[in-house]
């Protein structure tokens, strides 16, 4: 497992920690760039004291700043929040502030927010169990794949962690996985040359059940640096596209053996009261089984904006309609 070194930043004051995931605290006041190398690997950890922290100008800013460098960072609330006010109230100030765009909705029947929990029976979709209802292990993907435009970012905040060794997060920077594939490979997940299923549970309208699309997009630097991806949903539609897609799947699965590739965040690095802002472009996402029943956590994705040199109406004019 790689080590996570953490940089808290709460108006002036450092706190410092121990951790058995081996964890060092580097002080400081200003904002830490994430980076991976053969030693360790960065996530800033913001600490929020109070609920009026989510409209702090001073707050608001370091985390949209850390969010669009690092496209990762930990906050930890010093304050219970069961109902998720503060993170509600901080992404309306992101909107009004940063020009975020606001939470998507899960479904046809779920708001902004989505438990992510165990169950079998009582389901946030009527008569559909979502992934995340499950105990099951979840391979790399990111959220929303099947919209388009999909979630820029997501948030998961910790209301009781897996307190037996399970349901580990674990991350990939997209940067570093594109440099894993050569040229050719590249350039063909880059085309829309792929068909994307929307999960049954998460069907919005039902005349719109996939989407074609590329899983590869270049960003503003034009770096092979941002997807959308989730395995047992995509449908590859040539045998270039499959073949890109084999080498895609080979390149996840060698780069997650390495240490220095993948960060892990158990509950010793996510506890009660944790919330990891992850930008769902730029960042694969998985999940190791379950081990706690109660293990609980809320979703909330926002902003979903075009990919860089996209306008809306070319994204929605991709969304093919399918008799269901």
């Amino acid at each position: 497992m790689a080590s996570l070194t953490t940089s808290l930043f709460h108006s002036s004051r450092v706190l410092s920690r121990a951790s058995q995931a081996c964890i060092s605290i580097r002080k400081s006041t200003h904002r830490r760039s994430l980076h991976f190398g053969a030693k360790s690997q960065h996530v800033t950890n913001l600490l929020a004291s109070h609920l009026s922290d989510s409209q702090d100008p001073q707050h608001v800013e370091f985390i949209a700043q850390s969010l669009e460098k690092d496209g990762i960072l930990k906050i930890s609330l010093r304050f219970p929040d069961p109902e998720s006010t503060y993170l509600e109230s901080l992404i309306k100030s992101l909107h009004k502030n940063y020009n975020h765009r606001l939470p998507i909705t899960h479904s046809a029947t779920r708001g902004w927010f989505w438990d992510v929990r165990p169950s079998s029976t009582n389901f946030q979709t009527a008569n559909h169990q979502a992934r995340s209802e499950t105990m099951e292990e979840f391979p790399w993907h990111t959220d929303c794949s099947y919209e388009y435009p999909p979630p820029r970012y997501f948030a998961l905040q910790v209301l009781q962690p897996d307190r037996f060794g399970g349901g580990t997060l674990s991350v990939m920077s997209v940067e570093r996985l594109s440099e894993h594939l050569d040229a050719s490979t590249l350039a063909t997940l880059m085309r829309p040359e792929y068909r994307i299923a929307t999960p049954t549970e998460f069907v919005k309208d039902p005349s719109r059940t996939w989407i074609h699309g590329s899983l590869i997009v270049a960003d503003v630097r034009g770096a092979p640096a941002l997807i959308r991806f989730r395995e047992d949903i995509v449908t590859p539609l040539s045998s270039a596209a499959a073949a890109a897609l084999a080498d895609l799947k080979t390149a996840l699965q060698q780069l997650a053996a390495q240490a220095r590739s993948t960060l892990h965040l158990s509950a010793q690095d996510l506890p009660a009261g944790s919330i990891i802002l992850i930008d769902n472009r730029r960042w694969l996402h998985a999940r190791n089984h379950v081990n706690d029943a109660q293990r609980h956590l809320r979703r909330v994705r926002w902003d979903a904006a075009p990919f860089p040199g996209m306008i809306e109406k070319q994204e929605t004019s991709i969304a093919e309609p399918m008799t269901v």
